[in-house]
This record gives C-alpha cells, structure tokens and sequence, in this order.
C-alpha cells in the first residue's frame, strides 16, 4: 500500500477514525474527572562525599561514590526508615488506619510493617543525576499529609544514618573497652615481672654494671699477663748459670766483691812467691780471699734464692689471677645473662604498652564515634503542602488519548478497508487486475446539454460521474 493509496481510504473512511480518536478523548476527559486527585510533595537530601569524618579523619574515595549512593537510595526506601516514619508521625494510633489494616488483612500481621509497606509504595526515592544530590518524594490524596510524610521520611533518613553510623561504633566502642582492660592488665603483669626480676638480680642499670664489670676483667686480665710474664722469665733464670744471671751480673755488691776477690788473689799469688804457704801475712790473705768468696756465694745464692722465691710467688699469683679471671668471666657471662633476660622483660612491657596504647587509642576514637551528632548528609529544603494535584494531569491525558485514539482510529478504518476492499485508484486496478491502464475518466460531474447529450469536459475525455436527476436520486 502506497502513501496515496493510504490517504485515499483515510479521505473514504475519516468519519470513522474521527468519531473513534474523539470517543477516546472524551473516555480520557471522564476518566480523568473520575480519577482521585494525587498530590505530590517532594525534599531533597545531600550526600557530601567530600567531608571528612571528624572522628576517623578519612573521606569517601570517589570511586565508591555510586555504590554509596545507591545504598542511601536503598536506606531511604527500607523498611527501617519507613517504620521510623509510622512512629515519628504515630500513624498506628489513628483509627482509621487501624481499621484500613483490619478490612486489609484482617488483623493478621504487624500494623507498623502493615503501614510501612503502603507508605513505601507512594515513596519515590530517586538520585540526582551527575550531583550527590537525593530527591525524596511521596505521593497522597491530602496535600497536608503528603507533605508532613515527605519530610518524616526525610528526618527518618537522616536519624537513621546517624544510628547505623554510630550503633557499629557503640559496638566497637564496647569491645575496645573490653580489649583496653584485657591490655592494661598484661601490660600491669609485665611491668611486675620486670621489676620483680630488677629485684631479685639486684640490677638497675645493667648497662654501667656490665661494663664495670668487663673494665675489672681486663685489669685482672693484664696482671695475669704480666705475672705469667714475670714467672716465665724466674722460671728460665732458675736453671742458668748462677754467674749468666742478669740479676748476679748486675748486681753492684757482688761485682764489688769479685774485685775485691781478683785483688786478693793477685796479692796472694804476689805474696806466694815472697811467702811461704804458712807464713801468718799469707794464711790472713788466703783468709781474707775465702772470706770474700763465702761472700760471693752467699750473695750468688741470695740472688738465685730471691729468683726461685719469686718464680714460686708468681706461680702462686697466676693461679690467683687465673681464677680470679675464671670468676669474673663467670660474673660477667652471668650479668650478661641477667642483662638478656632483663631485655627480654622490658620488651614485654614495651610491646603491652603499644598494644594497650593502640588498643586505648582505637577505643577512645570509636567512644567520640559512638556519641557524634553529626553526618555527612545534610536536609536541602523542607516539603511544602502542594498547592496542585499531581495527578490525574487532564491535559497530557487528553494529548495521549488524543495521540492514541487517532492511532486506533487509523487502525480500525485499514481493517475494515481490508476486510471489504474497494477500487480508489488505478494503482488499486493494477494491483488487483495485473492488467495495465489504458485510460482513465474523471470522476467531476457531468454537464448534460439542453438535449440530454454529456458534455466532453476536456479533450478526449467523457465526464462521467453522479448524476443528479433533480428527483432526489443519484444515477
């Protein structure tokens, strides 16, 4: 069917297609006479991302930002909120609300869940598009009503953000208490055990008593070293010649004597050739000669005497010494000892006190959290009693049923044109017929002559058309 084809059935049939888009119209016009008026009053909330938590000092990451609003969407249009509303507004105290929920569900069920589901269903809750921005709105048949509701719904939001911000945090709060006693408690244990063992090991400061004690074992140390040192030296003198000794050898009385001793012997070998060996000058010299090498020798056996003395003291001190070096490597492995354990002591008290101090800081930050105030979601305006109806909207109404009545008149008229097809065009004679179109004669009236002969109204071509008798009958 061709656009021609089309306007000529419309042209044909129009009477039909008007009387239908105007019967559809008029339908709409009672419909929406009939209808209950609906008012609509609408507040609006904003969501600031951006704001710090005074408490937590954290903000909401961006990418976030749509899941967080579509769960504030979700909070909104809950039944939390909107059981909120029945209490804050005591809807379950009127009785005519009472009585809708009796002839409803006939006393079966909760009343607040009751009422909170049929306020949830004229609730819209819809997100600003691109802005943190969430509009609240809620549809009535009492513009006053409406509107106290809106805002309710507004409020109930706003509380229960508060209570689902700081409920958590009372929880915590709780339980950081709990964990900060437990913490205080350890860190109370601790610090016992390390003043109980300060006490019992007799250390303050280990610190200056160790290296008290490592100053004393390298001075022990050093005179062992010297005495071992000393009796090495007694102990290779006692088996050398008396007269190689470096004590003999430098020893001023003895070198004296051996003087003394070497002029006498050359006074005695000078007198021996004057003198006979019983001459009394010669017997007093050889006298005076054994006497002076008695001397000698009683000095020689002092020195050698002394050395072995002091080789056996020494042997006697480097024993002293040696264990003397023993007991304080022994009293210093001990303080050391001491000292590890003490460590190991304070680094319990010191991981308590960061535990407690952490613990106690998590507990004070979730206490503040618990007895905040305030939120990031603040009230844009309030919800005014609606001075229009929202609904029914009589003139988009009539315009839909305007738009849809022509469309169903249209309709109607190329069903029954198909149901009962007639010939309105030659394209309709070549469609039906296959043949082609050889002519084609006006449809515009027919002039008769006075004669009764038709009149060519152009050249080639018979008018022919109704006729009009003038009997009141077309022919």
């Amino acid at each position: 069917m061709s656009l021609h084809q089309f306007f000529l059935i419309l042209r044909a049939r129009y009477r039909l297609a008007l009387l239908i888009a105007i019967s559809a119209v008029l339908l709409a016009l009672a419909v929406s006479l009939l209808m209950p008026r609906q008012y609509t009053a609408q507040t609006a909330v904003l969501v600031d991302l951006r704001t710090p938590d005074p408490v937590a000092g954290g903000a909401l990451a961006g990418v976030v930002a749509p899941s967080y609003m579509a769960t504030q969407v979700d909070i909104i249009g809950g039944d939390r909120v909107a059981q909120r509303v029945v209490n804050m507004l005591k809807l379950d105290e009127i009785s005519a609300s009472r009585q809708r929920w009796l002839d409803a569900t006939e006393g079966r069920g909760s009343l607040q869940a009751w009422l909170a589901e049929s306020l949830q269903k004229r609730l819209d809750v819809r997100p600003a598009r691109e802005s943190n921005v969430i509009n609240i709105s809620f549809k009535g048949a009492e513009a006053e009503s409406t509107a106290q509701i809106a805002n309710a719904f507004a409020q109930a939001y706003l509380d229960t953000h508060l209570a689902l911000k700081t409920e958590p945090a009372r929880i915590y709060a709780e339980w950081f208490e709990q964990q900060a006693k437990a913490s205080r408690a350890k860190l109370e244990e601790a610090q016992s055990r390390l003043s109980n063992y300060q006490q019992k090991s007799g250390i303050v400061t280990s610190d200056e008593r160790l290296d008290y004690e490592t100053a004393k074992l390298g001075a022990i140390s050093s005179q062992l070293t010297e005495v071992q040192v000393a009796t090495t030296d007694s102990q290779s003198k006692r088996f050398a010649r008396s007269d190689s000794i470096a004590e003999v050898m430098d020893s001023s009385l003895i070198n004296s004597l051996k003087a003394d001793i070497g002029r006498m012997e050359a006074k005695v070998q000078e007198a021996g050739v004057n003198l006979g060996p019983n001459h009394p000058q010669m017997q007093r010299m050889q006298s005076e000669l054994a006497s002076l090498r008695q001397r000698l020798a009683l000095e020689t056996r002092s020195i050698t005497t002394s050395i072995n003395t002091a080789y056996q003291v020494g042997k006697d001190r480097e024993r002293e010494l040696l264990g003397a070096v023993a007991m304080q490597k022994s009293r210093v492995l001990n303080i050391n000892k001491e000292r590890d354990e003490l460590n190991v002591y304070r680094r319990d008290v010191e991981a308590a006190q960061r535990a407690y101090e952490e613990v106690s800081k998590n507990a004070s930050q979730t206490r503040l959290l618990s007895l905040t105030n305030q939120t990031n979601v603040v009230r844009l305006n309030t919800a005014t009693e609606p001075l229009t109806p929202s609904s029914p909207k009589t003139l988009l109404n009539l315009l839909i049923a305007a738009f849809c009545g022509t469309l169903l008149g249209i309709a109607c008229v190329l069903l029954l044109e198909l149901a009962n097809r007639r010939v309105r065009s030659a394209e309709d004679l070549i469609h039906m017929l296959d043949l082609p179109v050889l002519g084609r004669i006006s449809s515009a009236p027919i002039v008769f002559s006075g004669r009764g002969r038709p009149l060519l109204t152009g050249p080639g071509r018979l008018a022919l058309g109704s006729i009009n008798l003038g009997n009141g009958k077309n022919t």
